[in-house]
């Protein structure tokens, strides 16, 4: 008997320890909760437990469970004094219910006393006390056959683990509040000590752009021609409207056209216009976007998409401020400011002969370089809580990000920028459980992202859209076979037993040709070289390489090289 009391004494001193530092290893207090009760389940052959909090509207609501499914978990909603948890609550004493089939006070609310039939089900519940308060509830519930067992020690136990959540409760809270505090500090002497260095609609504390706000507000008054360079996704647009809202010309009309979304063809009616008859479907005369924004704006936005005959026509709009319309004669001359904005790499396009020396030098008047989101992650945090309040709103949602979903967005590397990031609070958020976004709800957590392969992509550049005439499409022929010599040295490739034909799939790493090319010698490092650089995609890795997919596909596998899953 001595022995038996040792041992339960020993498991609830056990359990006590777990659970205590289940608490203290996070301050999401969801996530830590859901732990410690499922160890506590596993422990002592309890079958359900959940946890109720007090929201400002006296509502008790469900922060976690372990044994209910979605819908029951859903479910977890009680007034004070409404059945036995909110009796438990309104009155912060705990219960034991032998069985809740002969409680009249058991609601039923998650179906748990349907799931046992003909046997009976105890439920222990304990009120969760923080600040000489009660702010929660925690209950279980265990199969009781007999009716004989008691549930003192269990109960007691109970109380302990309580007191360790309330205590993780305060301390979550009142870190919260300091938190809070701090932001609207920093909020606070940023509108006093920099008043001129926001800008509407654009977040922005970190000190790049706070240096692409100083370069906004001091060419906005002008009538300078202003490049906006950087890569897809960081903000291009919104930056060009911040400078017309800033300009004299505020009033008037703000006109964005994509070029590369049209043919040359089209881009031209589009900007100057078109005369009656001008062309087949021309049926009366039209103005172009230079003429609509007469007084305005004009943002051309891939500036470095268009062709070679199309900028010669611009810079002439652009250095006389005056043009034809399409199938016209009448000169049109107007005042228009101009915002242009490109991810392109125009000086290596202008080395290149792909883009204008003179028109370069035309609209490179004032640059203004916006930086990717990865070289500005003190904004991250905000612009992430921007975007999960738009989501809130549109889809009547409370969602609200733990601190660890915040680091994770804070160390992605995000090849789309912002584009990106708001994509993927959008995705998680929608796809989420709970109403706390944790660490693991993100689909990097699971190697499922789903722009991961472009965090391999080496690129000089920003990410731009290719034009079909850009993308290398290398045939691989076979090789020929070689002729026997005897002096010939045995290559060092990759030798394909299994099929004597690709036997030269790889040339010999020592060849002068393969020594300047970068490659590393051996033939397990060129692929594993080739796989890196290629984002881990065989059939880019065999391009690469200059070999068939089934040439690497057998190289790899003969290597031993396990192919990354992303």
């Amino acid at each position: 008997m001595v022995n038996t009391q040792a041992t339960e004494s020993r498991r609830e001193l056990n359990a006590i320890y777990e659970v205590s530092k289940t608490l203290a290893s996070s301050l999401d207090v969801s996530k830590t909760f859901r732990e410690a009760l499922n160890y506590l389940l596993h422990a002592f052959d309890w079958r359900r437990a959940f946890v109720v909090l007090a929201e400002p509207d006296g509502v008790l609501r469900g922060l976690c469970a372990v044994g209910l499914t979605r819908e029951e978990h859903q479910r977890l909603q009680f007034k004070s004094g409404e059945g036995i948890v909110g009796r438990v609550y309104a009155n912060g004493i705990q219960v034991i219910i032998p069985d809740v089939h002969s409680e009249p006070l058991f609601l039923n609310r998650t179906g748990g006393g349907d799931q046992s039939p003909g046997v009976s089900v105890a439920m222990l519940v304990t009120p969760i006390h923080s600040d000489r308060r009660t702010v929660g509830v925690l209950a279980v519930d265990c199969l009781n056959p007999d009716l004989r067992r008691g549930f003192s020690n269990d109960l007691q136990l109970l109380k302990m683990v309580s007191t360790l959540m309330g205590q993780a409760l305060r301390l979550h809270r009142s870190v919260s509040a300091a938190h809070d505090s701090m932001q609207d500090e920093v909020r606070r002497m940023g509108k006093v000590l920099k008043p001129n260095q926001q800008i509407d609609q654009v977040v922005g504390i970190s000190k790049p752009m706070q240096q692409v706000f100083n370069q906004v507000h001091q060419v906005a008054p002008a009538r300078t021609t202003v490049l906006l360079r950087g890569e897809s996704g960081t903000g291009k647009e919104v930056i060009a409207r911040a400078i017309h809202n800033l300009s004299p010309r505020k009033r008037e009309a703000f006109v964005r056209v994509n070029c590369a979304a049209l043919t040359e063809s089209l881009l031209e009616s589009e900007l100057f216009g078109h005369e009656k008859g001008s062309f087949t479907g021309a049926q009366g005369q039209r103005k172009g976007r230079f003429e609509m924004s007469h007084g305005g704006t004009l943002f051309l936005d891939e500036i470095g998409d268009i062709s070679a005959s199309f900028q010669a026509k611009l810079l002439r709009v652009l250095q006389e401020r005056e043009f034809e319309r399409v199938g016209g004669s009448t000169v049109v001359k107007v005042d228009v400011r101009l915002i242009l904005a490109t991810n392109r790499n125009l000086e290596r396009m202008v080395q290149a002969g792909e883009f204008r020396a003179d028109l370069y030098y035309r609209i490179n008047v004032v640059s203004i370089q916006l930086p990717p989101l990865r070289e500005r992650r003190d904004d991250i945090p905000a612009m992430a809580q921007l975007f999960l309040e738009r989501f809130n709103h549109e889809n009547a949602r409370t969602t609200r990000f733990s601190p660890g979903a915040m680091r994770v967005l804070t160390s992605c590397y995000w090849p789309g920028n912002v584009r990106e990031l708001e994509n993927c609070v959008e995705r998680t958020a929608t796809m989420a459980h709970e109403d706390i976004i944790t660490d693991l709800a993100f689909p990097c957590k699971e190697n499922r992202c789903l722009t991961q392969v472009l965090h391999h992509i080496e690129r000089e550049d920003a990410v731009r859209p290719a034009r079909l005439s850009e993308i290398p499409i290398e045939e691989v022929a076979m090789p020929p076979t070689p002729t026997p010599t005897p002096a010939a040295p045995a290559p060092q490739s990759v030798a394909l037993d299994a099929d004597p034909a690709d036997s030269s799939a790889l040339a010999d790493p020592s060849s002068s040709a393969q020594a300047a090319d970068g490659k590393p010698e051996g033939e397990r490092e060129r692929l594993i070289w080739a796989m890196e650089r290629c984002g881990w995609v065989q059939a880019k890795a065999a391009r690469l390489l200059k070999i068939s997919p089934r040439q690497m596909g057998y190289a790899l596998q003969k290597n031993g090289i396990e192919v990354r899953k992303f």
